[in-house]
């Protein structure tokens, strides 16, 4: 049984997912959706983008464990502020052991960073994350893909010199705008500052604070100061989002930190003069999480996802039994170059064909007909066009790799 009312409007993403077979919940699993193969699809490009944007831009990816000492929260100040919000037990077999789901990946980190020495001239080290994190939302606030326990996020911390923040952060906000002009989103940006509760000196917020406004204004950034609503270790930048609702949604972040990760896991690299510094470190986020960036996306698009993205590429759909053979071969050729598609032999109308795949949002649907399997070639008919166009097998290689297998950038 689902714990989610089937019952939204067909704006919603919830809606939307039932029906593109995308994912689905259920009370075994409160707040942890269930992808199913169309779902993973889409999950499995966005974890591609990902890890291509991370190669051009100098991060390395990493791993680091799911389940940790809670000590490690209790060390960095998150066990402090957020310990009602983690998943955390007594290890049954060693009363001694307290475990801890990680709500996030930024302690385990510094791990990796601190396992050799570091010279300034190392510096940036960008490391890359895309992992699970599981953080204890109320059961009345959970919502869909917007609000989970479990989470998918595009980690990454980039561990740096105070000289070169600026840079860093402008290089993150160039990479978050670069990805959601993909889609044709204009997200507003958030500077939040300084909570009442929080890590640190006057000095080191005003020096955080002003460090990121410099980069928002130098990447020429329309934003707004949330005052108070920064992280309890340091000031960021939020990428915000309406969903279909009007209701406002934070995604991708850049947060700076000065104090947490640096003072309390004792992170350094040896500077120019053989003296050791603290290096600061940026928490960066381009999605958010896969799940809230998912549930968004098809919100905005209403299902409509570009053609990268879809679940299913191209369905091929065959006027009679004559073209079968043929259209198994424009399967097995659209296939090899690397495109998501189906094939649709069935015993029925041409009509009845193109309205299912227009109902499941397939962005093209390639018509074999008499005409085509003789001169071999298709009829491609495109998502929310009228006009077809008519292209050859020679043709299929330029036309995956221009219009379906690559994003548009």
């Amino acid at each position: 049984m689902s714990n989610e009312n089937p019952e939204k409007p067909e704006n919603d993403h919830r809606t939307i997912g039932r029906k593109l077979d995308l994912f689905s919940f259920h009370d075994v699993a409160p707040g942890a959706p269930f992808w199913h193969p169309n779902g993973m699809a889409i999950f499995r490009e966005l974890e591609k983008y990902a890890r291509k944007v991370n190669d051009e831009r100098g991060f390395m990816e990493t791993s680091t464990p799911i389940l940790v000492k809670t000590a490690l929260f209790e060390k960095s100040g998150h066990w402090d502020y957020y310990r009602d919000t983690m998943f955390w037990f007594t290890n049954h077999r060693d009363k001694n052991e307290k475990l801890a789901l990680k709500p996030m990946n930024c302690p385990e980190s510094t791990y990796i960073y601190n396992s050799t020495i570091r010279s300034y001239r190392d510096l940036p080290i960008r490391l890359a994350e895309i992992g699970r994190l599981h953080r204890n939302e109320l059961s009345g606030t959970l919502g869909g893909l917007l609000r989970v326990r479990q989470i998918t996020m595009d980690d990454a911390h980039i561990y740096a010199r105070p000289d070169q923040i600026e840079n860093e952060v402008i290089d993150v906000l160039e990479t978050i705008n670069e990805f959601y002009s993909l889609f044709g989103f204009k997200p507003h940006y958030v500077l939040a500052t300084k909570p009442e509760s929080s890590l640190g000196t006057k000095k080191d917020w005003e020096q955080t604070e002003k460090a990121l406004k410099s980069a928002l204004k130098k990447f020429g950034a329309d934003y707004t100061v949330a005052e108070g609503e920064g992280a309890f270790y340091g000031p960021k930048i939020e990428v915000h989002m309406k969903d279909s609702q009007g209701r406002d949604w934070q995604m991708g972040t850049a947060q700076l930190d000065s104090v947490m990760l640096p003072e309390r896991f004792d992170l350094s690299y040896v500077d120019s003069d053989g003296s050791q510094k603290r290096p600061w470190v940026i928490h960066r986020a381009i999605f958010g999480s896969f799940e809230r960036f998912i549930g968004m996306l098809l919100e905005v698009t209403g299902g409509n996802l570009p053609a990268w993205l879809a679940p299913v590429q191209v369905l091929i759909a065959t006027i009679s039994e004559e073209q079968n053979k043929y259209a198994q071969a424009v399967y097995t050729a659209l296939k090899a170059n690397g495109a998501r598609v189906e094939l649709d032999l069935r015993p029925e109308t041409l009509n009845k064909k193109i309205r299912e795949a227009e109902i499941t949002k397939i962005p093209y649907i390639f018509i074999v007909g008499e005409t085509e399997s003789k001169e071999k070639k298709v009829t491609v008919r495109e998502r929310g066009k009228k006009e077809q166009e008519l292209i050859s097998v020679n043709d299929f290689a330029r036309f995956t790799e221009q219009k379906i297998t690559r994003p548009n950038i």
